[in-house]
């Protein structure tokens, strides 16, 4: 049960509500190539309109460096949400001052304006209380549904907070319900699927889910720190080596949990990153001292399978290998298609690499709960409280 406030439980009609949304999308040439966080927006966005608000919105887009650049402008997504809302969108080329207070005064019930990014602001990134304050004389009501953003303490994620009522949009309310109850009530056998480069990450979240899960798979290059640390050597793959000590711990403490942790054991390796690289399959006491792993072998693939098979609650993070290149795919397309298959089970992807791998694949639609955050979801599973919720109204 979510603890907090959603907007469900506040009146909006007639209020000016200013919507912190996660609209932080990939940009070409000026167009938005994944509408996905927009959508996700779209029932919290639609609610306040059909209940009478005014609805503000406000986002990040990029790492614009605390002042107005062209190429981060949020423009660009201000015409794909008005397709995908199929009404006007107002947009104003500041996001405090004259000219924001000004087109927000001039809203009527059931209209949407865009702000334009925050992040050309010094004042958002160093949640500095003065432009916290500017933000908050645009609206009469906070609305967080940037879960996405939610583990940053900035300006509209956490500093609004203080001056203006606050509470949740549905997707925040729905993303850390998700995590939060498949830690606490997870059907079994639980399975979780870590992948990605860095032990370092991840490892608090590792520490947390050996406390539930059954079963833990880990792949990508993570993986090679894990295997130094069981002694094997790994060629030139990649290895955090000031993690090699506390992988052994986590070994040893799936080891005394009961936990079924499974490390690769066999590898596609090349000498090179590259979509022409010369490969060959190996095992993982034979990964040669000048190639590296690249991507899972196909013996590893069909252990996996069978660990995600049985599965009844499954949660992913992080790719099984280089899964941009064709060479080094196939790993985290069979891990995919494992836990799209798996209907019997919940299908939680946890942002991220996974879900970009989940679209390569044409899969997205074939799972049960797909976040929208990666760093948000994996600071909620280590147990790190996420500023952008904390703030918000209890119920």
């Amino acid at each position: 049960m979510f603890g907090k406030k959603t907007i469900r439980d506040v009146d909006v009609r007639g209020k000016r509500v200013l919507v912190r949304v996660d609209f932080n999308v990939p940009l070409a040439d000026g167009t938005v190539t994944d509408d996905t966080r927009v959508r996700a927006a779209l029932p919290t966005i639609r609610y306040l309109v059909d209940h009478g608000a005014r609805v503000v919105l406000m986002s990040h887009l990029g790492r614009p460096k605390g002042e107005p650049d062209p190429k981060y402008s949020l423009r660009p997504v201000r015409r794909v949400l008005q397709r995908l809302l199929g009404r006007n969108v107002a947009f104003v080329d500041a996001t405090v001052g004259p000219d924001a207070s000004e087109a927000v005064g001039r809203m009527v019930d059931g209209e949407v304006l865009m702000l334009e990014n925050v992040r050309f602001n010094s004042g958002e990134k160093a949640d500095d209380p003065a432009f916290a304050k500017r933000l908050c004389e645009l609206g009469d009501l906070y609305v967080n549904d940037a879960f996405g953003a939610a583990h940053r303490k900035h300006s509209s994620t956490e500093g609004v907070a203080h001056c203006l009522p606050a509470v949740a949009g549905f997707l925040l309310a729905r993303e850390v319900e998700t995590l939060t109850e498949m830690l606490a009530n997870p059907q079994r056998p639980f399975v979780a699927i870590l992948g990605g480069s860095k032990v370092s990450d991840k490892f608090g979240v590792i520490d947390r889910l050996i406390e539930v899960v059954d079963s833990l798979l880990i792949g990508g290059g993570m993986c090679f720190t894990f295997l130094v640390a069981k002694g094997v050597d790994v060629g030139k793959s990649i290895v955090e080596q000031e993690w090699v000590e506390p992988a052994k711990q986590m070994l040893a403490k799936a080891e005394a949990k009961g936990v079924e942790l499974l490390l690769p054991v066999d590898f596609v390796a090349a000498r090179e990153i590259a979509e022409d690289a010369d490969t060959r399959i190996v095992g993982r006491e034979e990964i040669p001292a000048d190639e590296m792993g690249l991507d899972v072998g196909p013996t590893t693939v069909e252990l996996y399978k069978g660990a995600i098979a049985k599965a009844k609650t499954i949660f992913w993070n992080g790719p099984m290998g280089v899964f941009e290149l064709t060479p080094f795919e196939e790993g985290t397309r069979e891990v995919a298609n494992a836990v799209a298959r798996n209907t019997q089970a919940s299908s939680i992807i946890g942002g991220g690499d996974s879900v970009a791998a989940l679209k390569k694949f044409g899969l997205e639609d074939r799972v049960t709960f797909v976040s929208t955050g990666g760093g948000a979801s994996m600071k909620l599973l280590e147990g790190v409280e996420l500023p952008g919720v904390t703030v918000l109204q209890d119920r």
